[in-house]
């Protein structure tokens, strides 16, 4: 997740549609996938898959720099005549060059970098402004990548719309994965089947609505969110949320938990961050609050009160 300045509220629906398209180009540049994502007026959220590491030919190295630069300057379209002709005689400048390249891809940091200074440079272009555009570097939280956790964590991205009260449907919001994949889109529709662990939409989105809704294919009677009011005397009469009320409040945990996860899979992450760093963290895996049945769910770091929101 990455806000703007200040929490500016600058992005308009032409704006939102410039990140969209941006946010599956870069992907596809980067070699990573995008499960779902949200985009806002004034932050997004977007939720991708890495893959293992692996040596990537220099015929792909080259379609994803074209892809990069669907419409090249003179300098790019002669430079990559040049890089072309270095890859072919696999000199000194070619190794160099693959390696740049390499370097940037399947790697959630240099996507989000490349992500974000492409879309502040078409932004302060466009709106005839300059300087910084994003608040700070990027939240990340590794996910564990499979059951419960993966769908928690998804069906929140894509009810940020609704938290919002922009709408009831997270598909009758435009620039979100859900919206896109109900759209026909293929990639997004990929994404929400690894998701459920499903291989035909139909019953990917039969699961994934559930999810979303608590029960039933249609949007809730009560409309979008829930109250202040029943949320306070649910927790004060020690009662705990369905988990679809418990994802229409703004959780800090899935922002700022750094891991999310079941307990075995956060203590996994833990001693492999130990044995990288030297250092030894007095922390372990934290129950989220108890107002709903999270399961095994886990984080590994507690955040500043308050957590809810």
């Amino acid at each position: 997740m990455t806000r703007t300045v200040n929490g500016e509220r600058l992005f308009n629906d032409g704006a939102k549609e410039v990140l969209r398209k941006q946010i599956w180009l870069v992907a596809e540049f980067c070699g990573v996938q995008v499960v779902t994502y949200a985009i806002l007026t004034n932050h997004f959220h977007v939720l991708v898959r890495i893959p293992k590491k692996a040596e990537i030919p220099d015929a792909e190295l080259l379609r994803r720099y074209r892809l990069l630069h669907a419409r090249p300057t003179r300098y790019q379209a002669a430079r990559l005549k040049v890089i072309e002709a270095q890859l072919a005689d696999n000199g000194a400048d070619a190794v160099e060059w693959r390696r740049r390249m390499s370097a940037l891809m399947g790697d959630v940091s240099q996507y989000m970098k490349l992500l974000k200074q492409r879309f502040s440079i078409w932004f302060n272009k466009s709106h005839e402004r300059y300087g910084t555009l994003w608040s700070e570097r990027f939240k990340s939280v590794l996910v564990e990548g499979a059951g419960r956790v993966l769908q928690t964590m998804a069906a929140y991205i894509d009810l940020n719309c609704v938290r919002a009260c922009l709408v009831e449907d997270p598909k009758e919001y435009r620039f979100c994965g859900y919206a896109e994949a109900v759209s026909g889109n293929e990639a997004a529709q990929e994404g929400i089947r690894f998701v459920c662990g499903e291989k035909i939409w139909a019953a990917t989105q039969s699961t994934y609505r559930k999810l979303l809704f608590g029960t039933g294919a249609g949007p809730r009677e009560k409309g979008a969110g829930i109250s202040i009011e029943t949320f306070n005397r649910v927790i004060a009469e020690g009662g705990k949320l369905a988990l679809a009320d418990a994802l229409r409040c703004r959780i800090k945990y899935f922002t700022n938990g750094a891991v999310l996860g079941g307990r075995a899979f956060v203590e996994t992450q833990l001693v492999s961050y130990r044995a990288r760093t030297g250092r030894r963290e007095r922390t372990g895996p934290r129950a989220l609050p108890p107002i709903a049945d999270w399961g095994d769910l886990t984080v590994l770091r507690n955040v500043r009160q308050p957590a809810l929101g």
